[in-house]
């Protein structure tokens, strides 16, 4: 073999072990198979992709979702339910349920979950709504009030028997988010086997979980929620947590939904850090020396960003003048006297309220929206 050859024949090695243990910077989410999907993350609902995702479509059993955080916010976990002949005949998956027979609405939920039972469905909406048509106005009504403005739910289990009855990613996305903030939902969608009591036998029911990321397929997998029928085709929404970035995953109409969801996973868990932006507590640095430790903001703001994205951050605070409010005493503060604005380049990605020690103890407990409207009468100078 010549010099030459040799060279060449080393060189090529060379390469080709770089390319093999050099990590990669594709974007693995390029190949995902599904119509519609996005990857949000949980603490801040920062989208870091989407496809399709504020497309409407039919979404099977990820229904569910909105079944299970109703049941659990009813209050009723512990309420034994008597099966209706009507739950008992619901087609497609089934938890086999027995007419009349009485089973706690918790264990209900889980299999409701676990094994995607539609006569869990069933029997769940008539117990909690008093009919399947008044748990389906309740889940309209949640939708609406979490912010799903492209979904209609008209059924609690998703089978394709409506029409009016589909939801987005995106919003698939916002609910899930709104349920992984309850505990009692994170248990049970985290859940990979349960037992519940069976009515005619001597042993247990045992429900295993069918999502396989929870169960196999990913190690970071926290739970999530499978479906399926002929007119959705496959439809997947899971979780995932690593080094505290909890990742909240979608897909629609997939034909490879798995790794649809781990590429998803995968990348965001390597291209983005929760990053602490803001810290709870006094503000320092304050000019102004009527508001110099007078001033806080009542949380943590954290939010998902990449390692080039961290020199991209700003944060701006505004505070009402002091001397254009002619405030004689600290008890005429208002408790809202400011914004601290959060951008990231040239988009705002949050606005917080910042709050006057003004000898009551504690901020005041206003509501969600009355805490915006101060903000946005300060922001346009309203005294």
């Amino acid at each position: 073999m010549t010099l030459f050859r040799k060279r060449v024949i080393l060189v090529i090695t060379v390469v080709l072990l770089t390319a093999i243990l050099t990590p990669q910077r594709v974007n693995a989410v390029s190949s995902i198979s599904a119509k519609g999907a996005i990857l949000i993350e949980q603490e801040s609902g920062r989208i870091i992709y989407e496809k399709n995702a504020y497309t409407k479509m039919r979404i099977a059993s990820i229904t569910k979702i909105m079944t299970a955080i109703l049941a659990i916010e009813s209050g009723k976990m512990e309420d034994m339910v008597k099966v209706s002949s009507k739950a008992v005949g619901t087609e497609g998956s089934s938890l086999y349920l027995q007419p009349n027979e009485k089973i706690k609405l918790e264990d209900l939920v889980y299999g409701l979950m676990l094994r995607s039972g539609n006569d869990a469905a069933v029997a769940i909406s008539e117990h909690v709504g008093g009919s399947i048509e008044g748990f389906v106005f309740l889940m309209n009504q949640k939708a609406a009030e979490i912010g799903m403005r492209s979904t209609e739910f008209a059924n609690p289990h998703g089978l394709d028997d409506h029409e009016n009855h589909y939801s987005t990613a995106y919003d698939m996305a916002i609910l899930t988010r709104y349920a992984m903030k309850n505990e009692r939902f994170r248990e049970i969608s985290g859940t990979k086997v349960y037992r519940s009591p069976n009515p005619n036998e001597k042993w247990d029911r045992v429900w295993r979980n069918k999502n396989k990321l929870l169960t196999k397929l990913y190690p970071y997998s926290t739970g999530g929620k499978t479906g399926y029928t002929k007119r959705a085709k496959r439809t997947l929404v899971s979780t995932a947590s690593k080094d505290g970035l909890d990742l909240i995953a979608v897909t629609i109409n997939a034909s490879n939904d798995w790794n649809d969801h781990m590429n998803m996973f995968n990348h965001g868990f390597g291209a983005y850090d929760l990053v602490k932006i803001v810290k709870k507590g006094k503000l320092k640095n304050i000019n102004q020396q009527f508001y110099k430790n007078k001033v806080f903001i009542d949380h943590d703001y954290l939010y998902p960003l990449t390692e080039e994205e961290r020199a991209n951050i700003k944060v701006h605070i505004s505070l009402m003048n002091p001397k254009e409010n002619d405030w004689e005493d600290r008890n005429d503060v208002p408790d809202i006297v400011g914004t601290l604005t959060v951008n990231l380049a040239d988009d705002t990605i949050t606005e917080i309220p910042i709050y006057f020690q003004n000898g009551k103890g504690k901020k005041p407990n206003l509501s969600y929206w009355e805490t915006l409207k101060s903000i946005f009468l300060i922001s346009i100078g309203v005294k």
